[in-house]
C-alpha cells in the first residue's frame, strides 16, 4: 500500500506508513478510516472515518491531537488543518488529546520542529477525504452528481438548487461509503483554503489564562502520595550507605527506600537513582529528604571541572582533528593568504530550565501501569516504563498533559520511569516532584563548546579559506563512552551545512568526552555553531570594510540549490531529502534583504546604540535577525529596544503561533546569551536556582519584537527551534556596533 494511504477498516486495524531513517521510528502518520455504526446506536451514531476524526449525529466534530502541547500551538494547528480542509465549523470542533499509541497514530514525538512539516499534507488529505465522503453522501441523498455538491460551513450544498444538508444529517449515509482512493482525493485550492496562513487562537487559551489548564504538576489522583528523590550531585554517582532515621521522624513521611543508579555512561530513559522519600504531602517529603544522611561514591566524574575542561578543549584545537567536510585545499589557500583571522568562541553548559520542572503521576499495579505526564514523547515513555516494570508495552497507558515548557528536556522519559518504578516499589499511586534545584542539578545539559575559526583573505580582501574546529561533548557520550565526537545529526546543525560559497573549506571536530548528562536542547548544536559563525562573519565584514548584510549576500554567491556533493558525506538535511527541501540560497537572501528593510538597517542611531545582524537556516526554515541594543561605553547592555526577524517557513499555517514562537524563542535565546551558564566543580553543578542561573527578566525583555513572515506557498517547515540560533550572534554584533566591544565568550553576564 502507498505511504499515508487512507483506507476504511475496522477500528483496530491500521495502515502503517513507511519508515524514514534507520531508527525504526515511524515518521509519517498512520491514516485509518472506519465506520462505527450499529443499529442500536442509530440515534447517537458516530461516523468515525479515521482514528483522528469523528462526527456525531448532531454534527459535532472531534479531532484527535496526537502531538504534545508545550506552547507551540500544535495541539490546535494540526487539527485546524483537518477542520479547514473538511469545511468543519471550527466552533463545533472539539480537540481530544491522544494517548500513547504507536499502532494508531504513528510517530508522536513532538520534537525537532517537525510536527507541521511532517503532518501538514497527511492531515490535509485526511480532511479532504472526509469532505469528499460527505459530498458523496449528499449526492446520494439527492440523487445528483457528486460534482454538483460542495461542502462548506459544516454542511453540503447542492450548487444548482441551493438545497443543504448538515454534516450531522449526512453521517448515516457517509458511514456506509468507501474512502476515496488516494489518487482521487482533491485538496482545496489556495483560494478556497483561506484559513491557512491566518491566526487561529489555541484551543487551550481560555483555560491557560484563567488558570484552569491541566499541566503535569496540576494532575491530581485520589490516594496518590508525594515522592521526591535525593540524587548524587555527581552524574553517575552511587549510594554507599544512607541513614533515614531522622527522615522517618518527620510527620507525614511514610517510606524511605533506594533506587539503583546506572552509573555513567547512562541512558536517556533510566532514572539516576538515589534515595526515595514517599510522604503524605510535599512539605513532609522535602523535609524528610533534607534529613537523610547519605555517603556517596561519586564515580568517574567526581573530578569534572568545566573551566579546566573548556581550557583543555581550547588547547586541543591545535591538535589532530577529524575532518567532517572539505572543499578545495585550505593549506594552499592559507599559504596564499595575506591576512588571517583566527578567533575562538566559547559557550558554557546550558540548562533547559522549563518553568514546569519534570514531574508526573504514576499508578503501577500488577502487570499494568497508568501515567499522567508532561511528555514530548509518550511512546518512549510507554516503552521505557514497560521495560523497567517488565510488563507488556500495551499494558502501559500514557495520558499526556499540557507541558509547561519542554525544549527537549521532556522528550527524555527518565523522570516518568522514575515515577513508575517508585509507584511499584511503594505499592501506591505516586506524584513525583522535581524541585527547581533538582532540575538544574540533574538536567540533560546542553553541551559546553569551543569553536575555533580561521579565515584566510588575499590582498584584495577576497575570502580564500575557512577552517572551523568544533569541539563539544556529544549527546551520544551520555550513553556510550566511546562517543567522544559529535554525531552527524549534531554536525548538520549549523556546521557542515554552511552555505557560503568559499572555494576552500574544512570543518573539523576533536575529542570531547561527556562528563555530565548531555541532551538535546532547543535548536541543539545550532546554538554554538551560529554564535561562532555569526560573530566572526561580523568581524570578517569589518576586516573587508563591507557592511555585514552586504558581506553575507556577497559570500552566498549566485542563487542556487546547494547539492549534497558540496556539503559532503556527513550532511543530513534534517532527515529530509534535498529534493523535497532544497538548500535554496535565493530564499536565504530574501529573508536577509527583508530584515534589512524592515529593521531600517544602517539607520542613524544615537551614541551608545547599535544594530547587529545574522542569518541562519534551522529546521529547514530561513531566518534573518537584527538586534538593536543600547550600551554604556564599556559595552554593558542598558536595554534592547527592538529585535526584528524575517522568516521564511513556507506556508505559515497558523500565523499567530509562528509569531508567538519567534517572540518566545527570542526571550529563550536571550536567557542563554545574557546569563545562561551551568558550571561544574568537583563534578557538581554550581547553579541551583534562578538566583544564580539566569532567566530573562522583565527588565531585560526587548521593548519590541517584530516578526516579518515571508508570504509563501512552499511546504511548511519548523518554527519552534529556528528563533534561537541567530539571537546571540546578532546581539554580540550589536554590542560591537554600539561600543566597539567584541563578544567571544558567552554568557555576557
Amino acid at each position: 500500500m502507498k505511504k499515508n494511504q487512507i483506507v476504511k477498516v475496522d477500528r483496530r486495524t491500521f495502515l502503517k506508513s513507511g519508515l524514514i531513517g534507520s531508527t525504526g521510528l515511524i515518521l509519517g502518520t498512520q491514516i485509518v478510516c472506519s465506520s462505527y455504526f450499529s443499529e442500536e446506536k442509530k440515534p447517537n451514531m458516530v461516523f468515525n472515518p479515521n482514528v483522528f476524526v469523528s462526527i456525531n449525529s448532531n454534527g459535532d466534530v472531534t479531532i484527535i491531537a496526537h502531538r504534545s502541547e508545550m506552547g507551540t500551538g500544535i495541539r490546535t494547528s494540526l487539527p485546524a488543518v483537518v477542520a479547514y480542509e473538511m469545511e468543519a465549523d471550527w466552533n463545533r470542533v472539539t480537540i481530544q488529546q491522544a494517548l500513547a499509541d504507536k499502532e494508531a497514530y504513528g510517530d508522536q514525538n513532538t520534537d525537532a520542529s517537525y510536527s507541521m512539516r511532517m503532518f501538514y499534507m497527511p492531515m490535509r488529505r485526511l480532511g479532504a477525504s472526509v469532505r469528499m465522503m460527505l459530498e458523496q453522501a449528499a449526492a446520494q441523498n439527492w440523487n445528483v452528481e457528486m460534482e454538483e455538491c460542495k461542502a462548506e460551513n459544516h454542511g453540503v450544498t447542492h450548487r444548482l438548487s441551493g438545497r443543504r444538508l448538515t454534516f450531522g444529517e449526512l453521517v448515516e449515509t457517509a458511514s456506509k461509503l468507501a474512502v476515496p482512493d488516494e489518487s482521487l482525493v482533491k485538496l482545496k485550492s489556495g483560494k478556497d483554503f483561506s484559513r491557512i496562513g491566518k491566526d487561529t487562537s489555541i484551543t487551550d487559551l481560555k483555560d491557560i489564562v484563567t488558570g484552569n489548564a491541566i499541566y503535569g504538576l496540576d494532575t491530581k489522583m485520589p490516594y496518590a502520595k508525594i515522592a521526591v528523590v535525593k540524587r548524587c550531585p555527581v552524574a553517575g554517582g552511587k549510594i554507599i550507605s544512607y541513614d533515614a532515621t531522622e527522615a522517618l521522624k518527620v510527620n507525614g513521611v511514610l517510606r524511605v527506600f533506594t533506587l539503583d543508579s546506572p552509573g555513567f555512561p547512562t541512558k536517556f530513559d533510566i532514572p539516576m537513582g538515589g534515595v526515595v522519600v514517599v510522604a503524605e504531602n510535599t512539605w513532609a517529603a522535602l523535609k524528610g529528604r533534607d534529613a537523610i544522611e547519605v555517603e556517596w561514591d561519586y564515580g568517574v566524574n567526581s573530578d569534572y571541572d568545566s573551566e579546566e575542561y573548556i581550557s583543555e578543549l581550547v588547547k586541543n584545537t591545535d591538535g589532530e582533528m577529524t575532518v567532517r567536510r572539505e572543499n578545495g585545499n585550505i593549506n594552499e589557500a592559507f599559504a596564499k593568504s595575506s591576512n588571517v583571522i583566527d578567533q575562538t568562541y566559547v559557550l558554557q553548559h546550558l540548562s533547559h530550565s522549563p518553568m514546569e520542572p519534570p514531574c508526573g503521576v504514576a499508578h503501577a499495579q500488577t502487570n499494568k501501569c497508568e501515567l499522567w505526564v508532561p511528555t514530548q514523547n509518550p511512546q518512549w515513555v510507554q516503552r521505557a516504563v514497560a521495560s523497567a516494570l517488565e510488563i507488556e508495552v500495551n499494558n502501559v497507558r500514557v495520558n499526556v498533559t499540557l507541558i509547561g515548557g519542554g525544549f527537549g528536556r521532556k522528550s527524555k522519559p527518565d523522570f516518568t520511569v522514575e515515577a513508575a518504578v517508585i509507584s511499584k516499589q511503594a505499592n501506591t499511586p505516586i506524584k513525583l516532584l522535581w524541585t527547581r534545584e533538582d532540575d538544574l542539578l540533574h538536567d540533560f545539559y546542553h553541551a559546553c563548546s569551543v569553536q575555533r575559526i580561521k579565515i584566510g583573505l588575499d590582498e584584495h580582501k577576497k575570502v580564500l579559506a575557512w577552517n572551523q574546529i568544533s569541539m563539544f561533548p556529544p549527546m551520544g557520550g551520555t550513553s556510550n563512552a566511546k562517543n567522544i565526537q559529535p554525531g552527524k545529526n549534531e554536525m548538520n546543525k549549523g556546521l557542515v551545512d554552511f552555505p557560503y560559497q568559499i572555494e576552500n573549506i574544512r570543518f573539523e571536530t576533536g575529542n570531547a568526552p561527556a562528563k555530565v548528562r548531555i541532551g538535546w536542547f532547543r535548536s541543539v548544536s545550532n546554538v554554538q555553531h551560529a554564535f561562532a559563525i555569526g560573530s566572526i562573519m561580523d568581524e570578517l565584514a569589518a576586516v573587508r570594510g563591507i557592511d555585514p548584510v552586504k558581506n553575507a549576500l556577497n559570500l552566498l554567491g549566485p542563487d542556487r540549490h546547494i547539492t549534497r556533493e558540496v556539503f559532503g558525506d556527513d550532511f543530513q538535511n534534517y532527515k529530509t531529502e534535498l529534493s523535497d527541501y532544497p538548500w535554496d540560497t535565493a530564499r536565504f537572501k530574501h529573508v536577509i534583504n527583508e530584515v534589512a528593510v524592515k529593521s531600517k538597517w544602517g539607520k542613524k542611531l544615537p551614541k551608545g546604540r547599535g544594530q547587529g545582524f545574522y542569518a541562519h537556516r534551522c529546521s529547514l526554515t530561513y531566518v534573518a535577525c537584527v538586534v538593536e541594543v543600547e550600551t554604556d561605553a564599556a559595552g554593558k547592555i542598558l536595554g534592547i529596544p527592538e529585535i526584528h526577524f524575517a522568516v521564511d517557513c513556507g506556508i505559515p499555517v497558523n500565523r499567530d503561533r509562528v509569531v508567538s514562537q519567534f517572540e518566545g524563542g527570542a526571550v529563550f535565546a536571550l536567557s542563554a546569551a545574557l546569563g545562561g551558564a551551568i558550571t561544574f566543580r568537583n563534578g557538581r553543578a554550581q547553579q541551583q536556582n534562578f538566583d544564580d542561573y539566569y532567566v530573562t527578566k522583565m527588565k531585560d525583555i526587548p521593548k519590541n519584537i517584530y516578526v516579518h513572515l515571508i508570504e509563501s506557498n512552499e511546504k511548511p517547515t519548523g518554527v519552534g527551534e529556528p528563533p534561537v540560533p541567530p539571537i546571540a550572534p546578532a546581539l554580540a554584533n550589536a554590542i560591537y556596533a554600539a561600543s566597539g566591544r567584541r563578544i567571544r565568550n558567552l554568557p555576557l553576564m
